[in-house]
């Protein structure tokens, strides 16, 4: 048999098309973050295996979701996907699926939920297991927690479940959802992610960020700003064996004339316990500790053209000998890398408004995406481990483009070197620092006015009645 046509067998394993195209290359770094086995393994411990002789089987659809959040645009429809299937069948000599979209779509809806979100905390895991430790923080792992949102689809569904904002009018505004999310500082990864509405009782980012508490380690260092910086959340992080360095509340006073003094600017402080409060039950009231000796440190921010700016720091690291004030303020500092991180997920791979109808497809088309930034990961650590620099240093756009543009050549196998392929890819990618570009100052205006329609005041259906009556 030739080589074109060892190409078109069927893979014994179809769950090596998922991770082929994000460099699993043996010898290689990180090569066996979340393998095809892996991922395999995962759906079928969750049943959530499907259809393994058709042609909208689980790692098809997987495949071709994926491709869809990558591209973004045009290549983000359902019928982009489903020609990416054609062409990979026809490749590998597997039936040909027709041009109709709603047998796909339906598949996409089995994709289970539990094993997406599964196999995007163990490909952060993993990566983190296997980070340099360069890349860490005093030999510490921090995690970075910020929050942010995105809209929906204007359907019934989405607005009972994610209402649009109350000054809103009726049919005028999107349905908006709240996210917390978990990052890590080392390799940029997401650990976890938890969604709700955007308003409402117990939906703020503090309440979504209790839910997935589970998902820090013993050891890590919890960075955020002051908004979740609180006597009940910074308590439950130490109960958990978790560090913490937040901005101090904007509601609690700053007074560096009161407890034990460290050194300038820096002091060991005593907090009391609160009352409990509603959505805190009384055995776990009873857990928290009526007092906390924390470390508050002041240091000031200087940005050339504006005026300078005093923040003040708490943190359970109290030791100043291993943890100096000025490292404290640089680990503080690194949580702008969070506000990073999210606008490349909302923007660079499109969840600043998903494209999904129902809850249930948004949380899927949300975790694919998030798998798909986390496999993104994945290829950025490894090129910053080959070539001994940061994975923070390098671009993540570009290495969506380097995924996409080989992703129907090492899916179908039709690579001729695969080695000389990713040799290359890492080296660009590894090329692309985002913070050395010396002299580049972009103000944030554009210059071409892409259309010039006024903004809907109410309804479409108003709207369609008015031009039905204009003479």
């Amino acid at each position: 048999m030739d080589s074109v046509e060892a190409h078109r067998r069927p893979r014994k394993n179809r769950f090596d098309t998922v991770s082929e195209p994000f460099l699993q290359q043996s010898g290689l770094p990180f090569a066996e973050v979340l393998s095809g086995e892996t991922i395999e393994r995962t759906f079928a411990q969750q049943d959530g295996l499907f259809a393994e002789d058709d042609i909208f089987s689980t790692p098809i659809v997987l495949w071709a979701f994926l491709a869809q959040v990558l591209r973004g645009g045009k290549g983000a429809a359902c019928a982009s996907a489903v020609a990416d299937i054609a062409t990979y069948m026809q490749q590998t000599g597997g039936r040909v699926p027709s041009g109709d979209t709603g047998d796909y779509c339906r598949a996409r809806s089995k994709l289970n939920l539990s094993a997406l979100r599964e196999l995007v905390v163990e490909a952060a895991q993993q990566l983190q297991e296997g980070a340099d430790s360069s890349w860490r923080w005093h030999g510490l792992d921090a995690q970075l927690i910020d929050g942010f949102t995105f809209t929906l689809p204007d359907t019934p569904e989405n607005q009972e479940e994610f209402p649009q904002q109350k000054n809103q009018s009726p049919g005028v505004g999107l349905p908006i959802a709240r996210a917390c999310a978990v990052l890590s500082l080392a390799t940029a990864a997401i650990h976890d992610l938890n969604i709700g509405p955007y308003q409402g009782k117990e939906t703020g980012e503090s309440a979504l960020l209790r839910g997935i508490l589970d998902g820090l380690q013993p050891g890590d260092v919890a960075v955020f700003d002051r908004y979740f910086c609180s006597f009940m959340m910074l308590a439950m992080l130490r109960l958990g064996g978790v560090h913490f360095c937040a901005r101090l509340h904007q509601r609690r006073p700053g007074d560096f004339r009161q407890g034990k003094r460290l050194g300038y600017d820096d002091r060991l402080v005593t907090w009391t316990r609160p009352k409990r409060p509603p959505w805190m039950s009384e055995e776990w009231y009873e857990q928290i500790p009526e007092t906390m000796t924390l470390r508050e440190v002041r240091f000031q921010v200087t940005v050339p053209g504006r005026r300078t700016e005093t923040l003040i720091v708490v943190t359970s690291l109290i030791d100043p000998a291993a943890y100096p004030k000025e490292d404290i303020a640089e680990l503080y500092g690194f949580r702008w890398n969070a506000e990073l991180d999210i606008r490349d997920i909302k923007q660079t791979l499109g969840l600043d408004h998903v494209r999904c109808k129902t809850p249930d497809m948004v949380r899927r088309e949300l975790w694919v995406t998030l798998l798909a930034y986390n496999l993104i990961r994945k290829l950025i650590a490894t090129a910053a481990a080959v070539h001994a620099k940061q994975p923070r240093q390098l671009g993540f756009t570009l290495a969506c483009q380097t995924i996409l543009s080989s992703w129907m050549l090492l899916a179908t196998g039709a690579c001729r070197d695969a080695c000389q392929l990713w040799r290359l890819a890492l080296e660009r990618i590894a090329a692309n620092e985002v913070a050395n570009r010396p002299g580049r100052i972009e103000p944030r205006v554009i210059k071409r006015r892409r259309h010039r329609y006024p903004l809907m005041r109410v309804s479409r259906q108003k709207l369609r009645q008015a031009v039905l009556d204009s003479p």
